[in-house]
């Protein structure tokens, strides 16, 4: 399966660090990379969040196909690609709520960034915690374990576990146990270059916390 029904959210992995998220009416898309046929009208982005500019991120091309013309388009102000329409540049810290929510969906824009790796340093990309149908979703973003993860409450995390540029199944697994939410997800891994075994992951999470309940999706 490529996606999961949790209370009135649906979420479904769309390959790498690509989500789509559906809740309250409103369908957001996260990190679009290689989805293949575009959506049909009716299931394109009423939000769309861009964690960073690396290319299996923030790909035009994926990034047409899931846009509507009235679509909003959410994207860090280090990115370098200029997008038509509504786009809000956001930093990490931004809180998108009390007036400035966006279509009635609160975000939050918390970091995310590399320890001991080039790839990623802080300010180059960031995670997000989006509010729907009453759930609290957090989508990391391309991250290792970071200490502000000690404050990041949610109720499902989509977490990278395929080491190399992200957090590995280890690191993944203790992030996993620090924020304790109800689900977690595992995202980025199994593309070229990236391992990362989801099997490990939650073996890993099971022995730290059992209560975490690990749902792993097909791309």
């Amino acid at each position: 399966m490529n996606g999961v029904k949790i209370e009135g959210v649906s979420i479904q992995w769309l390959g790498n660090s690509g989500f789509l998220l559906e809740g309250d009416g409103k369908k957001i898309y996260i990190d679009p990379y290689q989805i293949g046929e575009g959506p049909a009208f009716d299931d394109k982005a009423d939000i769309l969040l861009i964690t960073h500019e690396h290319f299996d991120h923030c790909s035009p091309e994926d990034i047409r196909k899931v846009r509507r013309s009235d679509s909003t388009t959410i994207i860090p102000e280090s990115c370098s690609l200029e997008f038509r329409g509504d786009a809000r540049r956001v930093a990490e810290g931004d809180i998108l709520a009390d007036g400035l929510e966006i279509k009635g969906v609160r975000i939050e824009v918390v970091p995310a960034y590399n320890l001991d790796k080039p790839n990623h340093p802080r300010g180059l990309g960031v995670g997000y915690i989006v509010e729907l149908g009453g759930l609290r979703i957090y989508h990391a973003g391309d991250t290792d374990f970071i200490p502000e993860m000690q404050n990041i409450r949610a109720d499902i995390a989509l977490l990278p576990v395929g080491g190399t540029y992200t957090m590995n199944e280890e690191e993944a697994a203790s992030a996993a146990a620090v924020i304790s939410p109800g689900f977690v997800i595992p995202m980025h891994y199994g593309s070229e270059g990236i391992s990362g075994d989801p099997e490990r992951f939650k073996a890993l999470v099971r022995s730290k916390n059992p209560d975490i309940n690990v749902i792993i999706l097909d791309s």
